[in-house]
């Protein structure tokens, strides 16, 4: 699956709101990015990617 612009986009949208309007301090968004990068290197990476790819289907938004 590759990640698209939008995708990354509506992301990043949903983690400003957050840290505008939910309190997210920023030091929670680096520890969230760091745990992303090194889960993406371990072997979950694969299912994860299974997971994010049927929401994706499931809210209708394909390739």
């Amino acid at each position: 699956m590759n990640v698209s612009i939008p995708l990354v986009a509506i992301l990043g949208a949903l983690v400003w709101v957050a840290w505008r309007y939910m309190g997210l301090r920023a030091w929670h968004i680096a520890v969230s990015l760091l745990f992303g990068f090194c889960l993406a290197a371990t072997s979950a990476a694969p299912e994860i990617n299974r997971v994010v790819a049927g929401l994706l289907n499931i809210l209708g938004v394909s390739k």
